[in-house]
């Protein structure tokens, strides 16, 4: 690889700005498809860095597009296109102060408890340093920063990618925070989110209670009926659901009961035919509470595909950049947090990531490290999934929190205000842009990332899992 390392030597002298911003964002969490002031405050310094931003991605008030081209010399655009996929959104429930101790900013507000500060900054970064580098060596070609929301359970992406806003790009680049330093190579499951709402008949639940159908009766049998299909689905199924409205008072019969379930598979003739046999239990249920059920398809998102040598190309960048370096507070601070979490985690990245006993015992991990999940698929989900069916894509993960803490949980928020985060994040940024920059200078090695892309497809082609009745929240930006 000739690649100098212009763009990580930017970032260096430019990464105020950029922690500024990721902890502007982490200190005002907007949950999806709120995310109002995080997607302005990025789009808005996207637009005074000289790109030109498209707002209303697929039909969704808070997603934009930053794109920066430079022509050939001839006139022509030229030049591969070059995507940075970046999120923004909060968790609900997961307020916490930047301090080692659980404790809540605000009762029951919301934090950044996947880190998408962090996620969303740095990719935005790293299309910025590339934009610089371009312009400085006259490189022509197209960057698009994109401002995705909802990643948390609405599935920003996917509709975005239903009005093809990805479909020209050569490929894309995504990073998430995570304990390790690495390059993904396996996989995610998909998903599909239904609301199942069940209609009865409201009786005194004393006095009359044969006259009532109960809609609570339906989604209690509607559950235990799921509890019993996951005996009967493959290893990597999962079903989650949430009782959103059970009704009011006890001594009514309620008439209106709802559940939330998230249906998760791998492949996507996975996800269907789980998805057939839940709304099968659910039509079962209804029956025999004597209720209606009506079944609304809320978001979903395909799994994912990883390319290998996109994947390879980061972890060269990696091996050049060296480790992240902690300070003795930063790895004091990791360590007092990791005190208070469940030890479950470091058993899960032994078991999982292959790491030994002795560097799970570590505070923080900031080696680097070849990808270590081939072959492997996650029971989580996400909506990149469904970038990675329409253009090549590497999901790139670096240390922003410490060894014993999980995703969605107080510790990540805990540190994504730190120089724990900011050093993540950062590293992060340079690692997709030097990446980005060996693209420009060598086609034939983005010609083999694109080689591998094709011939996965060529196997499933991509179909979008959304309705087309599916639409996102018509919410208007107040602050546009």
């Amino acid at each position: 690889m000739t690649t100098t390392i212009k763009t990580a030597d930017w970032l260096n002298r430019n990464q105020t700005q950029f922690i500024e911003m990721a902890d502007t964002i982490w200190g005002h969490p907007e949950i999806r498809w709120q995310e109002f002031q995080s997607s302005k405050l990025q789009a808005d310094y996207m637009e005074e860095a000289g790109f030109e931003v498209t707002w209303d991605i697929g039909g969704i008030t808070t997603a934009f597009m930053a794109e920066w081209k430079l022509e050939s010399a001839d006139g022509s655009a030229g030049g591969p296109k070059i995507g940075f996929l970046g999120e923004y959104d909060a968790l609900p429930g997961l307020s916490q102060k930047n301090i080692a101790v659980q404790e809540a900013i605000e009762q029951n507000g919301h934090g950044h408890g996947c880190g998408h500060n962090l996620l969303g900054t740095g990719a935005l970064a790293a299309a910025m340093s590339v934009k610089q580098w371009m312009g400085e060596t006259g490189t022509a070609g197209t960057i698009r920063y994109f401002g995705c929301p909802a990643e948390e359970g609405g599935g920003g992406k996917v509709f975005m990618a239903r009005d093809g806003v990805f479909d020209d790009l050569d490929c894309a680049f995504n990073f998430h925070p995570g304990n390790v330093n690495t390059t993904m190579k396996g996989s995610a499951v998909g998903v599909n989110r239904y609301y199942f709402r069940f209609h009865g008949r409201t009786a005194h639940a004393g006095a009359a209670p044969h006259l009532g159908r109960s809609a609570l009766d339906a989604v209690e049998l509607m559950n235990v009926g799921i509890n019993y299909l996951r005996e009967h689905v493959k290893d990597n199924v999962r079903l989650h659901y949430q009782i959103t409205h059970g009704g009011g008072a006890p001594n009514v019969v309620p008439d209106f009961a709802e559940v939330f379930y998230y249906v998760r598979a791998h492949l996507p003739e996975d996800v269907a035919e789980v998805s057939e046999r839940v709304i099968k239990v659910a039509k079962g249920a209804a029956m025999m509470t004597e209720t209606e059920c009506e079944v609304v398809y809320d978001s979903g998102s395909s799994c994912v595909l990883s390319n290998h040598a996109l994947a390879d190309l980061q972890y060269e960048v990696m091996q050049r950049l060296g480790p992240i370096e902690f300070t003795p507070q930063e790895m004091a601070y990791a360590a007092e947090i990791n005190e208070k979490n469940p030890p479950g985690t470091k058993k899960y990245l032994q078991t999982s990531y292959g790491l030994t006993e002795e560097e799970v015992e570590m505070p923080l991990l900031g080696q680097v490290r070849p990808s270590l999940d081939e072959g492997r698929v996650m029971t989580g989900s996400t909506d990149v999934g469904d970038v990675s069916w329409i253009t090549p894509v590497s999901m790139l993960i670096t240390t922003c929190w410490p060894t014993n803490v999980m995703a969605h949980t107080w510790g990540v928020v805990a540190t994504g205000r730190t120089g724990i985060g900011h050093k993540g994040m950062m590293y992060a940024a340079k690692v997709m842009a030097e990446s980005a920059v060996e693209l420009f200078k060598d086609p034939a090695r983005l010609q083999q990332v694109r080689a591998e892309f094709e011939a996965q497809i060529a196997k499933r082609p991509y179909v979008n899992p959304l309705p087309d009745d599916c639409m996102p929240p018509n919410n208007r930006h107040p602050l546009r």
